[in-house]
């Protein structure tokens, strides 16, 4: 039986600090649905994953963002934590590269802290999202709408709060992705939930 993400090639880009369970999860459920996965990181090689505060597994990143291209994608994936993403934002390979997925029309997904990176790419100006309750504030400085939902869907961006809404983040990231490039998001228009 073909899976949802046959031929589709999913970028995860994460550091040291990451919410382990917000990177196996997503990770596993794009793999069991065919899409091949790359793990990104700041540099190529290992970086480690924390269970809140506690470290736990490392990774390996197969390419260092600086080296990656987001035209060789079919979407990303932007796990949390709170040390990952600050990580990240402060990086400027890192956030040019999730600007071109915007650019290019291109699926992402971002959980927990995820969008404190998309706040830094610029790319949240007129749209509606979820996170981590405590960046609501810098999401709305940024320009966008917050709200709290488990998941939120605007013209293929997928956000949710954290671990708890991990089965519902997974199941819109794999849809969204299937579906592949959105309509250019027209500022202040949403896509809604159910898109």
């Amino acid at each position: 039986m073909a899976g949802k993400l046959d031929g589709k090639r999913i970028a995860f880009l994460a550091t040291d600090g990451v919410e382990q369970i917000e990177l196996t999860e997503p990770r596993d459920a794009v793999s069991r649905e065919g899409g091949a996965v790359d793990l990104i990181s700041l540099e190529k090689g290992e970086f480690r994953g924390f269970e809140h505060f506690d470290p736990g597994e490392t990774f390996t990143a197969d390419l260092a963002v600086a080296d990656a291209d987001a035209g060789d994608y079919d979407g990303l994936v932007l796990p949390g934590g709170a040390h990952n993403p600050d990580q990240l934002r402060a990086d400027e390979d890192a956030v040019a590269f999730v600007r071109a997925f915007f650019e290019q029309h291109k699926p992402v997904a971002a959980i927990c802290h995820a969008p404190w990176t998309l706040v830094e790419a610029d790319v949240v100006r007129g749209r509606t999202l979820t996170s981590y309750p405590s960046i609501k504030t810098d999401l709305r400085n940024a320009g966008a709408t917050w709200v709290d939902e488990e998941v939120h869907v605007d013209a293929g961006l997928v956000t949710s709060r954290g671990p708890d809404d991990l089965d519902a983040f997974c199941a819109k990231l794999v849809e969204e992705i299937g579906e592949g490039k959105h309509q250019v998001h027209d500022e202040g228009a949403t896509a809604g939930a159910a898109s």
